[in-house]
């Protein structure tokens, strides 16, 4: 794995980056709005009230135009792992790549299968049968999201595989490690939950629009009692999958929760960030500079969500560099500089176990394979030079986090006001504040979205697997200007995409749902 020109490997990022950002704008309210429809369907078939199926068809056309346009952009994004990290495809396709197959073989068929019934066939099958159809394309999108999650939260936490010096490969021993792991149980919760809360959002608040130009009253009503209570019990449960989310990372993932709290010395029972700034004069770990120009922390809070303790001890960005603490499993944590060791260890042992089966020595093999194995927990470390390059973006990662963390505590405020006025039956027409913030919390789910992601992933750098495979070592051998050019070519294709969903949504919704059938 050649080590290639810092151009390149941010270039390939910022590529990378800009499409999974764009296509995150669909995904999301492909999840949440295919819920929600469903639930409205649902409650035709259970009521006969033509009503409900006016508000669904309404709905589903609205899901229909988002669903198009994501797919359209993920098949993109799938392609870039061979065209711009070949590396990391060659180096762990074999895992990767699994997860990515079923999620095609499965999922995407099962959507395929299902949606045409769902869009179609309203007058050719009958009302049960439809009604499964939605329900079971709305189960395909969710596979998808679960298939594509595994594979994702595999990167952040690697288990189940076995690196082959043969092949020099990582090689797959065990699916259902990879597939239930933690992390990708709790991510896989998680992001599932940030779409229900964009979807029932969306809805709200085009609701609340309907109802601030008092056209399609009924219509309004319905779709802003369902989007109240959905969102009311996705907004709650996102708080639990939240704190399973910080264990995790506090566990496995202990220099990201560092950045995310910008937290430069540990110690015990460590304070949780309220409200901080922090210095732009923090220059370097060990610099001496004070890290925050304001600081507001809830005593012993950190301990508390990242261990369950108090006086837990949570290491911060020094702490992780230099060593030397004990770790949760009772183990005393390596300096980067001992790690540093180790996975050059491991790579030269890989190039002498290489050596020595090419002329035939399978004695001398045999130890550096073992030399391997040792070290091989450190492999990524070998490929870098300086302490520096274990920090992530310290504001790019701790502000997205904190803002996502702001922005869930408004969704729970707005939509508990929101269900006591819809429940209630409080006129919520007459509401005018309410509905106006209904409407322009809608951007607000969206930022929260892409917020999330930039915690999980630049929190994860410079690694694109965790400890095993760093940025410079993964990503392919190709001329940086190509990969300018492609990256201004699919900015320029993405937001054309972007510019016509938003402008034929906008259409639809101008029509109402009298017109959506």
């Amino acid at each position: 794995m050649e080590l290639l020109s810092t151009s390149l490997i941010d270039w390939s990022r910022a590529q990378f980056a800009m499409t999974a950002m764009y296509h995150w704008l669909f995904v999301p309210l492909t999840l949440g709005l295919g819920v929600i429809m469903a639930i409205m369907e649902t409650m035709y078939v259970r009521t006969g009230n033509e009503q409900w199926k006016k508000t669904a068809k309404f709905w589903m056309v609205i899901f229909g135009i988002n669903f198009a346009i994501g797919v359209a952009t993920g098949i993109i994004m799938e392609f870039q792992f061979g065209t711009n990290w070949s590396n990391y495809s060659w180096f762990v396709g074999d895992i990767f790549g699994a997860p990515l197959a079923i999620e095609a073989t499965l999922a995407f068929f099962l959507e395929a299968t299902f949606i045409s019934i769902m869009f179609f066939g309203w007058k050719r099958v009958g009302k049960k049968a439809h009604l499964t159809a939605t329900w079971l394309t709305v189960t395909g999108a969710t596979l998808s999201a679960l298939w594509i999650l595994i594979a994702n939260a595999w990167m952040q936490y690697p288990v189940g595989m076995e690196f082959n010096p043969d092949t020099t490969r990582n090689e797959m021993i065990s699916f259902w490690n990879i597939a239930l792991s933690p992390v990708a149980i709790n991510k896989f919760f998680h992001t599932v939950l940030s779409g229900w809360i964009l979807g029932a959002v969306f809805v709200a608040g085009i609701a609340a629009w309907y109802l601030l130009k008092k056209r399609d009253t009924e219509f309004a009503k319905q779709s802003m009692r369902v989007a109240a209570g959905f969102g009311l019990v996705s907004s709650l449960l996102i708080a639990w999958t939240g704190h399973g989310s910080a264990q995790q990372v506090a566990d496995k993932q202990p220099m990201k929760l560092a950045v995310m709290e910008g937290l430069y010395e540990g110690g015990e029972g460590v304070g949780l960030i309220a409200f901080a700034i922090p210095n732009p004069a923090k220059e370097s770990y060990n610099d001496g500079v004070d890290p925050y120009l304001i600081n507001i922390s809830i005593p012993k809070g950190l301990s508390w969500l990242s261990f369950g303790e108090l006086d837990a001890y949570v290491p911060g960005i020094k702490d992780i560099i230099e060593g030397g603490y004990k770790e949760p499993d009772g183990s005393t944590a390596l300096s980067f500089a001992e790690k540093q060791i180790k996975g050059k260890a491991a790579i030269q042992a890989l190039a002498d176990y290489k050596k020595a089966k090419k002329e035939g020595n399978e004695t001398a093999a045999n130890e550096y394979k073992e030399a391997l194995k040792a070290n091989y927990s450190y492999f990524g470390y070998g490929y870098l030079d300086t302490p520096d390059q274990l920090i992530p973006n310290i504001p790019l990662v701790y502000w997205p986090f904190h803002i996502m963390v702001y922005l869930g505590g408004w969704f729970v405020l707005l939509f508990v006001v929101l269900s006591f006025f819809v429940y209630r039956n409080k006129d919520i027409e007459n509401k005018k504040w309410l509905l106006w913030a209904c409407l322009w919390t809608i951007p607000l789910a969206y930022i929260a979205g892409q917020a999330g992601w930039m915690v999980a992933e630049i929190g994860r750098q410079p690694w694109t697997i965790q400890d095993v495979l760093p940025l410079q070592a993964a990503v392919s051998a190709i001329s940086v200007k190509s990969v300018m050019i492609s990256f201004f070519l699919f900015l320029a294709l993405f937001t054309a995409l972007l510019i016509a969903e938003i402008r034929i949504m906008l259409n639809q919704i101008k029509k109402g749902p009298e017109d959506s059938h």
